[in-house]
């Protein structure tokens, strides 16, 4: 799929313009916290999700959530969202009224939905207070203020998936030893001197229970990588922001959580219990004959 996208970033209507940009009239956000005067950013953030962490806390499956599609469910990191930022901390947001309009990527929506799904059943919010595509939330919120390296909604993701494919996070650290496990712990500076040798960047890195969750690669206004800003009065730690790390010295990638599709369950009514498994595919009983303690291939499971 990669080899779909392999116009160059930098084509003419990416070229950078340094002028002073300010967006004075903030709209209608739906509850968003933006600056009332919105001065051009600074650098951008490629934010990036791990399917293996995000994934364990699906509570309901649906058409929509990439955590339920099976054997099909991403298995690397995929994107959350192309953030322009400000190097204080701080970023703009809903900077125009251009509202998302998804026949505007129509043919990048196979890509987006492998490498940018959304991990929810909920519909996201939007700038004019709506609710909408989780794509339509990162248009409206990130993507409206990346003028003038990005001045519209096409150029807006076919510019992330480019940068998401040449900056390949996943394969940097497959090639270092970190793999997706759910019994190694790693240490937390061994992954980012991989990232920070393969791409010469500190990234920025989020984690839950000990997992690492988000990634973050951060770029100048020409898409070379740089340094992650880190928000005045903290002091860098392994990498991160002290004053706002979720990480652990060491950390886990956890292997993803294999769950059906809801339209796998042909043919069955009422409620049923079910239970997915990368090894062994999805066991599937009617609830009132589930007991606490059941035998599934060979393997002895207890709901304890």
């Amino acid at each position: 799929m990669a080899s779909l996208f392999t116009t160059s970033i930098l084509s003419a209507s990416l070229l950078i313009v340094l002028i002073g940009s300010f967006f004075i009239e903030p709209i209608n956000a739906g509850g968003f916290n933006i600056v009332k005067e919105q001065r051009e950013f600074d650098y951008f953030k490629l934010s990036l999700q791990w399917p293996g962490t995000v994934c364990r806390n699906t509570r309901h499956c649906c058409a929509s959530n990439g955590c339920c599609r099976g054997s099909n469910s991403p298995t690397e990191f995929t994107i959350h969202g192309l953030w322009p930022d400000y190097n204080d901390g701080t970023w703009p947001a809903c900077c125009t009224k251009s509202g998302f309009d998804v026949k505007e990527i129509s043919t990048l929506k196979d890509a987006l939905e492998k490498y940018w799904p959304s991990y929810s059943c909920s519909k996201a919010s939007t700038c004019s207070g709506k609710k909408g595509l989780f794509w339509a939330h990162e248009w409206e919120k990130h993507g409206t203020c990346s003028s003038p390296v990005v001045k519209d909604e096409y150029s807006y993701f076919i510019t992330t998936l480019n940068v998401y494919f040449k900056f390949n996070v996943t394969e940097v650290l497959y090639e270092a030893g970190y793999v997706p496990s759910n019994s190694e712990k790693y240490p937390m500076g061994g992954i980012i001197s991989a990232i920070q040798n393969a791409f010469h960047a500190t990234p920025e890195i989020t984690c839950s229970q000990g997992a690492v969750e988000e990634l973050r690669l951060c770029f100048y206004k020409d898409f070379k990588p740089r340094d992650c800003a880190i928000g005045l009065g903290s002091s860098h730690h392994n990498g991160l922001s002290s004053s706002k790390s979720s990480c652990p010295k060491y950390v886990s990638l956890p292997e993803r959580v294999s769950l059906a599709k809801p339209t796998e369950l042909h043919g069955l009514t009422g409620v049923y219990f079910m239970i997915c498994s990368v090894d062994y595919g999805c066991y599937t009983r009617p609830f009132n004959k589930i007991s606490s303690v059941f035998v599934w291939k060979n393997h002895v499971f207890s709901l304890s």
